[in-house]
């Protein structure tokens, strides 16, 4: 089935058409100094959504994603700490310990969401060769200049350069991002292809660095993504993901080394998450005010709740968070694990039903609509199967199987008896002793979840 996707580059919705049988999809990783905040993992599940909708419509897809565990400076651009010895210096431990510890716990935050993991994990650390393959290749094409810290990439040589936002869009994002002003640039969006490591006399020691061409040093943060992507997936992508805030300055830059180097487009497809934001604003580490998933756990909340919040707002619209919210879906999430369980297992599929959230995943991954539909179908007088919900899960990944098969627990004799008069109750339309017979039941630990086939209960 075709399948329709924003792309920022035009800033429409495009009918999608992959340049070989098997999509080549790139999303960038985490810089792993510290744990993901979930702000960034919403963008993790936007992405998690797309390769389930393209598998969904038939097409194979090999996905990479970088780990930045080298090169990515405090100030997003060319001055500041890179992160990963400001890291630390934090932790008291070398750089090369934390890339590896906030790696797994990151992979770890994945299998918490149900994200399906690339086929290819890249870290930046292991190519170094490849990177300093692609600045040479720049250098001789003349894009390139040397200052006392580095090598540069002349954005004035490269015409295209802001076309992702546009002139008045990238002067404005660029205007609020991390940057600071670097004496020796020649154009204010130049940026580092190659940083240059401190003097033996500064009293400074890195200790990630590599020899060059140019000196010892690192690569910048923006050259990994382009000899990586490239290595795996060709010179020219079809989907290249992320949030909005790389496209000021890390997608606008990858673009420009990527495409003067090949002269051929670098993505024909961008696609790119709205932030989570709190009541301060945009979640970051930068902002102080970022929250770990591993924060949800210990206040014993699913994380697929998490999840589920996130499928209730479209990708590309800001979703503020709060405690409230998050505690409402996991309400809405157990609800739904209970409408499962009450299902009949039958061997036949709704067809009807898988179209339309086919179709809503279709149109730019409307997750929110294709989730409205399940619902409306599971509180019909004609409840689907669970065969039928399962294979609906493929799309919202919220691990409905496994999910409803924890909550079939051997249910005591005593909480049976409740139900049962709960449910005589509520036929004879006394209300107040419904409820009082519900919380009754909520105060033994088990959970109570109705739905038009009826009422069970499940341990929480």
């Amino acid at each position: 089935m075709p399948i329709k996707l924003f792309n920022t580059k035009t800033h429409k919705k495009e009918l999608f058409k992959p340049l070989k049988k098997t999509v080549g999809l790139y999303t960038c990783g985490p810089t792993v100094y510290n744990y993901a905040h979930i702000g960034n993992l919403r963008t993790y599940v936007f992405e998690d959504l797309l390769k389930r909708a393209l598998r969904g419509a038939g097409y194979r897809v090999k996905h990479v994603m970088n780990i930045t565990d080298v090169g990515h400076l405090t100030d997003d651009a060319d001055l500041g700490e890179d992160k990963m010895e400001a890291g630390a210096r934090r932790e008291g431990k070398t750089a090369w310990n934390i890339a590896k510890f906030y790696t797994k716990k990151f992979q770890k935050d994945l299998r918490a969401l149900n994200i399906l993991f690339p086929d290819v994990w890249c870290r930046a650390t292991d190519h170094i060769k490849e990177q300093i393959a692609l600045i040479r290749t720049l250098e001789r094409k003349g894009y390139t200049y040397l200052t006392s810290d580095g090598v540069y990439f002349d954005t004035k040589k490269f015409r295209a350069y802001g076309a992702l936002v546009g002139k008045e869009g990238l002067r404005g994002l660029q205007e609020g991002a991390r940057v600071e002003k670097h004496p020796e640039k020649r154009n204010a969006t130049d940026f580092a292809l190659w940083k240059l490591s401190p003097s033996t006399g500064s009293g400074q020691k890195r200790q990630m660095e590599w020899p060059s061409p140019w000196g010892v040093g690192f690569p910048g943060w923006h050259i990994e993504c382009s000899a990586m992507s490239m290595k795996y997936l060709g010179t020219t992508l079809d989907i290249h993901c992320g949030g909005i805030d790389h496209i000021p300055i890390h997608h606008t830059n990858e673009i420009a080394q990527s495409e003067a180097a090949t002269g051929k487009p670098f993505a024909r497809y961008w696609l790119h998450g709205e932030f989570l934001t709190v009541d301060s604003g945009r979640m970051g580490k930068s902002e102080g005010n970022f929250i770990p998933l591993h924060l949800l756990i210990e206040r014993r909340i699913n994380p697929l709740a998490y999840r589920y919040l996130l499928l209730q707002t479209h990708y590309r619209k800001p979703l503020m968070f709060s405690w409230e919210a998050l505690l409402s879906a996991e309400l809405g999430y157990r609800n739904l694990i209970a409408h499962v369980v009450a299902l009949q297992p039958k061997t036949t599929t709704d067809k009807t039903l898988i179209a339309k959230v086919q179709r809503a995943f279709e149109d730019d991954l409307n997750a929110p609509e294709a989730l409205a539909a399940v619902w409306v179908a599971l509180k019909s007088a004609t409840p689907p199967s669970q065969k039928t919900v399962f294979a609906l899960d493929a799309w919202f990944g919220l691990d409905l199987k496994k999910a409803s098969l924890k909550k079939k627990t051997r249910v005591p004799a005593a909480i049976k008896k409740l139900l049962e008069e709960r449910e005589t109750a509520r036929a004879e339309k006394k209300w107040q002793l419904a409820d009082e017979l519900r919380a009754q039941i909520l105060e033994t630990g088990w959970q109570v979840g109705d739905s038009s086939g009826g009422s069970v209960v499940y341990k929480g």
